[in-house]
């Protein structure tokens, strides 16, 4: 039975642990962390809507709300966009590199870095054209909301049109990291010169 290496976690010279043993940069390291704070403030604020408050809403427009299945989509909204957040840090992460050996049968195995990194390119774009028009929030009328709610939450929207943006460069320093800790092969397919048995015969002449 052909028994499966694991990969060893070693720590890069700044401190951060690699799968590939190179270091994330660190403007790496900060956005991706950075990307698991911008979904904070909405999803703090859809979780005050499934407490009960009207965070900004009128008394009108906040009936919608108050439904078990409006709090329900808000709370399963909220988290899973920080889960989603949360796979950011994967990029400059062993994790991200080599999958964790408690999870069931994948547990250890190698990430193919081309795969993360459109996965997370493609992620990205759409992040980008989803929260890029909030940029524009106050444009849009609001007429179930107070002025001063509508003014709040229009700022605790903004952060995620970073969302994207960051995720685009952390991927894309991601694949520029694993591609440069790849060995190269050598001239003959990655054998030396004496990889043919040693016996140092050479050309026939």
């Amino acid at each position: 039975m052909e028994t499966r290496k694991r990969t060893p976690y070693p720590v890069g010279t700044r401190g951060t642990l690699t799968g590939s043993g190179t270091d994330a940069p660190r403007w790496a390291v900060r956005s991706a962390h950075l990307v698991t704070l911008v979904v904070v403030p909405t999803g703090l604020w859809r979780i005050a809507l499934v407490l009960g408050f009207p965070s900004g809403y009128t008394a009108e427009g906040f009936t919608g709300f108050e439904t078990p299945g409006a709090k329900a989509w808000m709370l399963f909204l909220s988290v899973a966009c920080e889960l989603l957040a949360l796979l950011a840090v994967g990029l400059v992460r062993p994790w991200g590199e080599v999958l964790p050996h408690w999870i069931p049968r994948i547990g250890g195995r190698t990430v193919h870095p081309l795969a993360a990194t459109v996965a997370a390119l493609l992620g990205a774009g759409c992040l980008t054209a989803l929260w890029t028009p909030m940029a524009w929030w106050w444009t849009f009328p609001h007429d179930d909301m107070t002025h001063t709610g509508h003014m709040v939450v229009g700022i605790l929207y903004q952060p995620l049109i970073l969302w994207g943006p960051l995720l685009g460069a952390v991927a894309i320093s991601y694949y520029r990291r694993r591609r440069a800790a790849r060995p190269s092969p050598g001239p003959s397919g990655g054998q030396g010169p004496s990889s043919a048995g040693g016996s140092g015969v050479g050309p026939a002449s």
